[in-house]
C-alpha cells in the first residue's frame, strides 16, 4: 500500500514514528449518524475467511471507508483490515471509488470486500465523497465508514515526532493545520458507522479495537504453517522457529526407506519410533503453545516454524507433520509443506 499522506500511529501505533508509552484504550465509539442499511463486516480474521469467502456471494459487495485526521493511524487501520482479508486500496481518491467498485463486481472479481483508505483534504474532495456515498446507496452496496480520529495534543506530537507538515498546513502552524482538517471533516465523522480515538492506544490496542469493531471480537487464534527443509539446501529466511531433528537416524540410510519419504508410513514409523522422537515432540509442542500464547497477546496471528534435517526426505517431513497433528489437536489452525519434496517431484 502507498503511504496515506499523515504520520501513521508513533511510539506504539507506527514502526519507527512516535516513541511508546500507551496508556488505557480509549473506547470504540459507534456513531449516532451511522448509515442503519450497512450490515456489520464480515469475518475476515483467518479462522473465518474461508467462511467468508463461501457467503460472499451471499452476502453482497461490501466497502469499507477508512478516513479520520491525518496522524491518527490510517495506515495502521487498512494494515489490519488487510490482515483480516480485505482487498486495501491506499489514499484513494474519492472520484475514483465508484469505477473500482465497478470494476470488481461486473468483472467476475473474487474480491467481494474492498477497503478505501480515503484522504478528504479539500472541500472539493468531500463533496465527491458524499456524491460516492450516494452512488453507492443506489447500487446497495453494503458500505461502512471508519473514523480514525486523535486530540490536538497528540496529533502535534506525532507530527513533530516524524518532522513532517500537515497536509493542510500550507506554511502556517501545525496547529492551523490540523483545525483546518478537523472541521472539514466533521460533517463525516458525525456520519461514520465507527469512530476510534487513538490518542491512548498502542499499535496492539488499536488491532483489537478494529477486530472488536469489525468482527465483534479479537483474533481468536494464531495461524501457524510448518514446513520442512533440508539443511544441504540452505537454512530458511522467514521462519519465526528452526528445529534440527538431525540428531534423530537418518532413514536414509535403511535401503528398504531411501526411496521414500517422511509422508510414508514406514518412515514415520521409523522416525517417530526412534529414541528421543516423543520427547522432543512433547518439549517443543510446549515450547510452541507458550510462545504462541504471547504473540496472541502482542498481537502476531501468523507463526511459521522450520522442521529441518539433512536433505529434507525423512525426518524433518515426519517429525513437521506429528508437529502439526499435536497442534491442530489444541485448536490451532496449522498448515504444512515441504520445501524438498517440491524439489523432487519437479525434478
Amino acid at each position: 500500500m502507498s503511504p496515506s499522506g499523515g504520520p501513521a500511529l508513533p511510539a506504539a501505533l507506527s514502526a519507527g514514528s512516535v516513541p511508546s508509552g500507551s496508556v488505557p484504550a480509549s473506547p470504540v465509539s459507534p456513531s449516532a449518524g451511522a448509515h442503519q442499511s450497512n450490515g456489520l463486516l464480515h469475518d475476515a480474521d483467518h479462522d473465518h475467511a474461508a467462511d467468508a469467502d463461501r457467503n460472499a456471494d451471499d452476502k453482497g459487495f461490501e466497502v469499507l471507508l477508512i478516513t479520520g485526521m491525518s496522524g491518527a493511524g490510517r495506515s495502521r487501520a487498512a494494515n489490519c483490515v488487510e490482515d483480516m482479508g480485505w482487498y486495501v486500496v491506499d489514499n484513494l481518491p474519492p472520484k475514483l471509488l465508484i469505477p473500482l467498485v465497478d470494476m470488481m463486481t461486473s468483472s467476475g472479481s473474487k474480491v467481494h470486500r474492498l477497503a478505501a483508505v480515503i484522504d478528504v483534504r479539500s472541500r472539493s474532495y468531500f463533496n465527491d465523497l458524499s456524491a460516492v456515498l450516494s452512488h453507492l446507496d443506489d447500487l446497495d452496496v453494503k458500505t461502512r465508514i471508519l473514523f480514525l480520529d486523535a486530540s490536538d495534543a497528540v496529533l502535534i506530537k506525532r507530527y513533530e515526532s516524524v518532522r513532517r507538515p500537515h497536509p493542510l498546513q500550507h506554511g502556517n502552524r501545525l496547529i492551523d493545520g490540523i483545525r483546518e482538517e478537523r472541521e472539514l471533516l466533521t460533517s463525516l465523522k458525525k456520519h461514520a458507522d465507527t469512530v476510534i480515538d487513538t490518542s491512548a492506544l498502542s499499535i496492539h490496542q488499536l488491532s483489537t479495537k478494529l477486530y472488536e469493531a469489525m468482527l465483534g471480537s479479537g483474533p481468536s487464534t494464531v495461524a501457524v504453517h510448518i514446513f520442512s527443509f533440508g539443511f544441504k539446501y540452505g537454512i530458511p529466511l522467514d521462519a519465526d522457529f528452526v528445529a534440527d531433528v538431525r540428531f534423530l537416524p537418518n532413514p536414509f540410510w535403511v535401503p528398504a526407506l531411501r526411496d521414500l519419504t517422511g509422508r510414508d508410513g514406514p518412515v514415520r514409523d521409523y522416525v517417530l519410533s526412534s529414541q528421543g522422537a516423543t520427547e522432543f515432540l512433547d518439549a517443543y509442542e510446549r515450547t510452541i503453545l507458550v510462545a504462541i500464547d504471547g504473540y496472541s497477546r502482542e498481537d502476531k496471528h501468523f507463526v511459521t516454524i522450520a522442521v529441518g534435517c539433512t536433505g529434507g526426505q525423512h525426518r524433518s517431513v515426519a517429525i513437521g507433520e506429528a508437529l502439526a497433528s499435536r497442534l491442530r489437536s489444541q485448536g490451532l489452525s496449522v498448515t504444512v509443506s515441504a520445501r524438498e519434496l517440491r524439489r523432487r517431484d519437479h525434478g
